[in-house]
């Protein structure tokens, strides 16, 4: 007896992020891209839909347009269809409408002259979904996206709805939204593959002519840890492709644009806004992650627990915003750069620069680095610094032709992120510094201007869900290659040891008073006891401005071991100048008491454990790698250099003291396991302030940087040339 008919729709979705490493783009083509295409190529009875993310295309264009030719053959015969999205893959959500629009319009444009055919779909990034997005996909002319059947079921579907497709609103613009099977991303390519063929078996005799959809990366195909040997050596894809050709009688492989002409919607839906079912728990915070896991683990064996899953909701994707500030410190600056493009266009700047400076901001909306999960995310520093790199390149372009390339200095004062109290930004052509006066009156971000380049881009050790896994510091795996959701890996011995979490982000003019024993171990380990209100109180801020420098003063009056104390610092910052002065003001201390006090900077995305990035004395004596613990005594000079960055950072003060030097490292998970992570040098000079005979103490520093020839300086000279 004949099975029933089923289509089958194959989306595979292939992306590398902005700032990955060259090593990993080519890794990925030739364990993951590149076989599929050739394992794929002679079944000539399969036809699938490809999503490939704007990075990844550039990427391949430069390194391997050969394999955009082979696309493009397959495209013109009707057996890939191309699916598009916004350029360098945002969550689409996270960026303004103009943006979304400018992103889509322009990717379709690249994809359709690259590869041919019309571009109709639309692979939404991480399934983030809110249903605004409806009108500015469909003024694109993109008739239909995918989402995950965790949407469809969060918005009241029951499991045998979650085939076909439905239609969507907003404003009046429609479109069709296809749920992709959660069944089938765990069942390919992790289990036999008779149990998806006898999947569509059952689901055809369940609902003749209905269609299936498999939404997923591409990576599971060779990059996913031990998926090339499963995949390719262990022949699973050939014999996956056998298993549809020999059953093609029932089961059609089809693509998205096929399924949308040969069958009618289900119905009408709206959307609950939601990501895939996994993202939703990583959304959450810490501690509701951990209740949910452990209510799910007890209620896995109940009944009822099918019946009552579909009710539980996890969290918002917006969150992430909230548990990791700092990815909203990235989307306020992302903003930030946004608004100034929008200002931009309204003025008399050469198109061609506004294109490249657009082109930028785009780069810098890539979302990988904006939230963190199964992969590495936020805690991996070269996505949060190409992020920045992109956003500051944005930036120099427009400043630069706005002040005709001439040294110039401003201060401004308004909410830059979102948080409904006032920042302060000071910014000349060289620099630009951000304060925060409400949190510890910090310095929470620095750019480079001739490096393109914030070292404050660093992340604070927090707890995270997984740290239990590594406590108990076990590998798990499974008989059969493992999904990475599943995965128990330790890229590191002794992370057990390594787990240590911060009280505060990590910033810099963050004051500190110690007892007067606390000592470099227990700083860096993060054991000493505040004992003062200076590091997290609120400062009263105010700016002073001349044609040719700006200062900002921070002041709080607050105690420390309970004695009131007032302290006042001030940062200035000179037209043209690669430099900032800071002062501290000390006042209110009793005759006869003293108090230990340190102030702390952060300098990030300068790495450890390398030759060419070491810290140096004043006379130019090497005293270790970034990455190694410093206990300097009697001290007003400590310099820290990277020579592939091309950057020297000369810190000294008028009063000698002492100086410590530590790295901050992150245990993290990524798809490959968990791994020990640089995130930044911590720099702290501190004293034994006594006060004079007003009962005041006073010193001043200054951060000066160098940025000297290097490759990388090279690379920014030219992203930043005005020609």
């Amino acid at each position: 007896m004949t099975a029933p008919s089923i289509q089958l729709c194959l989306a595979l979705h292939n992306h590398q992020p902005i700032g990955n490493f060259e090593d990993v783009f080519e890794a990925a083509y030739q364990d993951s891209y590149l076989p599929f295409l050739e394992l794929f190529e002679p079944y000539k009875h399969l036809d699938i839909s490809l999503h490939t993310s704007g990075p990844l295309a550039v990427w391949l264009q430069g390194r391997h347009p050969e394999y955009l030719s082979r696309l493009a053959a397959l495209v013109s015969q009707g057996r890939i269809e191309i699916i598009g999205g916004a350029f360098y893959e945002p969550i689409l959500t996270m960026i303004p409408s103009r943006d979304r629009r400018g992103q889509i319009k322009c990717y379709s444009q690249w994809l359709e002259q690259h590869l041919g055919g019309a571009v109709r779909g639309l692979w939404v990034p991480e399934r983030v979904w809110e249903s605004e997005l409806t009108t500015d996909l469909a003024v694109n002319n993109i008739q239909y996206a995918i989402l995950d059947d965790y949407h469809f079921r969060r918005s009241g579907l029951n499991p045998d709805q979650l085939t076909g497709y439905y239609i969507t609103e907003n404003e009046g613009h429609t479109l069709r939204v296809f749920p992709g099977s959660e069944k089938l991303r765990y069942l390919i390519p992790f289990q036999n593959p008779q149990r998806t063929i006898d999947f569509c078996r059952e689901m055809a005799h369940q609902q003749p002519g209905c269609v299936l959809v498999f939404g997923d990366d591409g990576e599971k195909f060779g990059t996913w840890p031990d998926t090339k040997k499963h995949v390719y050596q262990d022949g699973w894809l050939r014999e996956f492709f056998d298993a549809l050709t020999e059953n093609r009688g029932w089961l059609k492989t089809t693509t998205l644009a096929s399924a949308v002409g040969s069958t009618p919607p289900r119905g009408k839906i709206y959307l609950s806004d939601a990501s895939y079912r996994e993202m939703t728990e990583w959304a959450m915070p810490v501690e509701k992650q951990l209740e949910y896991d452990q209510l799910a683990d007890e209620m896995a064996s109940d009944d009822r627990w099918a019946r009552v899953q579909p009710f539980l909701s996890g969290g918002f994707w917006r969150n992430f915003k909230i548990k990791y500030p700092e990815s909203n410190e990235m989307y306020a600056r992302m903003m930030y750069v946004s608004r100034l493009m929008e200002r931009a266009e309204t003025m008399s700047i050469e198109p061609s620069l506004l294109d490249r400076a657009r082109d930028f901001l785009y780069q810098g909306q890539c979302n990988c680095s904006y939230w963190h999960g199964a992969f590495g995310g936020i805690y991996l520093p070269h996505l949060r610094n190409a992020v920045y790199q992109n956003l500051l390149a944005a930036e120099c372009l427009v400043e630069r032709s706005q002040h005709g390339g001439q040294p110039w200095v401003e201060a401004t004062k308004e909410d830059f992120d979102f948080d409904g109290r006032d920042e302060i930004r000071l910014a000349n052509d060289r620099l630009v510094a951000w304060f925060s006066p409400c949190r510890g009156g910090s310095m929470y971000e620095l750019d480079l201007r001739d490096l393109s380049h914030n070292l404050l881009a660093t992340i604070q050790r927090r707890p995270e869900s997984y740290h239990q896994k590594v406590r108990a510091g076990q590998n798990r795996g499974s008989d059969e290659t493992s999904s990475i959701h599943d995965r128990v890996v330790f890229k590191q011995q002794g992370l057990q040891q390594c787990l240590g979490y911060d009280q505060r982000l990590r910033k810099n003019l963050i004051d500190h008073y110690w007892d007067d024993e606390v000592d470099l171990g227990s700083v860096a380990d993060g054991v000493a006891w505040e004992r003062g209100d200076f590091a997290d109180g609120p400062y009263e801020a105010a700016t002073l401005v001349s044609p040719e420098s700006i200062q900002v003063q921070l002041k709080r009056s607050g105690n420390a071991w309970g004695i009131p104390l007032t302290l006042t610092k001030s940062v200035i910052l000179k037209s043209g100048e690669p430099e900032l002065g800071i002062s501290y003001l000390i006042e209110g201390i009793p005759a006869g008491r003293s108090f230990h006090f340190g102030v702390e900077f952060n300098f990030a995305g300068m790495p450890a454990d390398q030759e060419d990035r070491f810290f140096s004395d004043a006379d130019g004596r090497v005293l270790g790698h970034l990455g190694s613990r410093q206990d300097l005594h009697d001290s007003a000079e400590l310099e820290l250099n990277d020579q592939w960055l091309g950057l020297r950072v000369a810190f000294s003060m008028d009063r000698p003291g002492g100086i410590w030097a530590y790295p901050v490292q992150t245990v993290s998970q990524s798809e490959s396991g968990f791994e020990l992570i640089h995130q930044s040098s911590v720099v702290q000079p501190h004293w034994q302030v006594h006060g004079d005979g007003d009962g005041s103490w006073a010193t001043t520093m200054t951060l000066s940087f160098d940025a000297h020839s290097s490759d990388n300086q090279k690379h920014v000279e030219q992203m930043l040339a005005l020609s």
